[in-house]
């Protein structure tokens, strides 16, 4: 049995309101056994500025390299060892929890084994592998094309049968596949929802890309667990996801990221083009979500144009600027993360019994939410995997 002993001289627990302070969080093994005021102990004591929980990514391509001209193609083992890369990336910026939602051949689960395995570091890991999309429909490409209600059960039970966490399905088109526009709706409410029944029997979550207002209702209709993206949001759409605690992943880097990069630097014009349509009605639809108190969880869409695996952060300084507070923004990278995932009974806060995954940072994120930047240390499982000098 291993111990360790951490002093958190400003503790952001993920489920409170107000942080606590001159806290001693005890570790044994990968658990958290006490949380106590400060005292002095016969061990070596870890003395940290601040501590939070462990960040989450909750959207997330984890095999996209990023930063290249939109037309370069990579090789597989490229991609594979880019998948690496990025894998230390999350963990050297705080995130110690990913979902994967959308990959080739299912090539995300082979990585969270690679990772359980302890054949290469990275966070913890839930995975969608391939998507699923109507013939022709939002990344066909990736994905398995399924059209009726019959072909989408099938296709359901397919990915379940490969070991996927989640089932994720594409209920508009979208940005990044060309020929599709983000608003119009593909799925129909009856495919969507034999899809979330069969996932919902097997004990999995759904997630929809969703960005188009029809394709938004459709979703809800059938009962989605959360709405990545969420462009077009009216208030039936609110109203529906208060009603029936529906997620929202709202991804603002996105769009962001393709718009500061642009054309100059490689983004193909049609992206850029559809973006420009989206973009402005997406941050409407975020501001208006959270005055409805609905549900955020925090996620990037890493891997799309410059949108970099290492910038979890920049999805956190876009919602501050939409006068979200930061403790909720906190939580949203949290608890709330934790809670849409479904993993939150051992991840997303600093409660006794649950995994001691932990951000140690060297300002407070509550002054300024750009500190969550500013890590010292990265503790995944009661272990230290990034260790910085101050």
């Amino acid at each position: 049995m291993t111990k360790l002993y951490i002093h958190a001289q400003t503790l952001i627990d993920g489920i409170s309101d107000t942080p606590k302070y001159d806290q001693l969080i005890t570790v044994e093994d990968d658990k958290i056994v006490q949380i106590e005021d400060y005292h002095e102990v016969n061990e070596d004591v870890i003395h940290e500025n601040v501590v939070t929980p462990g960040f989450f990514n909750c959207h997330v391509h984890i095999l996209y390299p990023v930063g290249f001209d939109s037309k370069k193609e990579f090789t597989l083992m490229e991609k594979a060892f880019y998948a690496q890369k990025h894998c230390k990336e999350y963990l050297e910026s705080g995130v110690t929890f990913i979902r994967v939602v959308g990959t080739e051949e299912n090539y995300d689960l082979q990585i969270k084994e690679a990772i359980e395995n302890h054949v290469i570091e990275g966070p913890h890991m839930y995975c969608a592998g391939k998507v699923i999309c109507m013939t022709g429909g939002h990344g066909w490409q990736e994905g398995i094309e399924a059209d009726g209600k019959d072909a989408c059960l099938k296709a359901v039970r397919t990915q379940l049968r490969s070991g996927v966490d989640l089932i994720k399905m594409m209920a508009t088109g979208g940005v990044m596949t060309k020929g599709v526009e983000p608003g119009n709706a593909q799925f129909t409410v009856d495919e969507m929802k034999v899809m979330i029944e069969e996932a919902h029997k097997a004990g999995r979550k759904t997630a929809t890309h969703a960005q188009g207002l029809q394709g938004i209702k459709n979703a809800l209709y059938a009962g989605i667990d959360s709405i990545e993206h969420g462009c077009f949001l009216d208030e039936e759409c609110l109203e529906l996801m208060k009603e029936q605690n529906t997620f929202l992943v709202p991804t603002l880097c996105a769009p962001q990221c393709i718009i500061d990069k642009g054309v100059e630097n490689g983004v193909a014009q049609y992206m850029v083009d559809k973006t420009l349509k989206v973009k402005d009605a997406h941050v409407e639809s975020v501001k208006k979500a959270y005055d409805k108190g609905i549900q955020f969880a925090l996620g990037t869409d890493a891997g799309t144009p410059f949108n970099y695996h290492s910038n979890t952060a920049y999805e956190m300084e876009l919602l501050s600027k939409l006068n979200i507070s930061n403790m909720d923004i906190l939580k949203m990278a949290t608890i709330n993360s934790a809670r849409c995932v479904g993993v939150d009974k051992d991840y997303g806060s600093i409660e006794v019994g649950k995994k001691a995954d932990f951000v140690c940072l060297n300002e407070n994120p509550l002054e300024n939410i750009s500190n969550v930047r500013k890590i010292n240390k990265v503790i995944q499982s009661g272990r230290i995997v990034v260790q910085n000098t101050r």
